[in-house]
């Protein structure tokens, strides 16, 4: 005996069937505003609220380029006479405190007794 089954009768009621309509609807909607609506959201955010593009440094003419160097060459110069001095105090501080030294070290040496031999 041989048994064959052909399509089982469903039925599905129109409701059912309209609403199944009506998610493929909103998914295809839901589909559509993600697509577009995602890169449009982010152009419009680019567009709007990014900082404006740091323009390289324009280049300097010859004359200010020159005038540079020479303040450069000026700020240098300086350096070297702040070194001097500063070099001087210290050389003129160490002689001061020498000479304390010798004077205390005569003083004491002579105001201490002597005894006779």
């Amino acid at each position: 005996m041989l048994i064959t089954q052909g399509p089982p009768d469903v039925n599905i009621p129109p409701e059912a069937i309209r609403a199944a309509i009506q998610v493929g609807q909103y998914f295809l909607a839901g589909c559509l505003i993600l697509g577009v609506g995602s890169p449009l959201f982010r152009w419009i955010l680019r567009r709007f609220f990014e900082p404006a593009p740091v323009l390289p440094p324009a280049q300097l003419s010859p004359e200010a380029t020159a005038r540079l160097e020479r303040i450069e060459q000026a700020v240098e110069a300086v350096a070297i006479e702040v070194e001097r001095i500063a070099e001087a105090q210290r050389f003129s501080a160490k002689l001061l405190a020498e000479q304390k030294q010798q004077s205390l070290a005569s003083t004491s040496s002579s105001s201490s007794p002597q005894t006779p031999a």
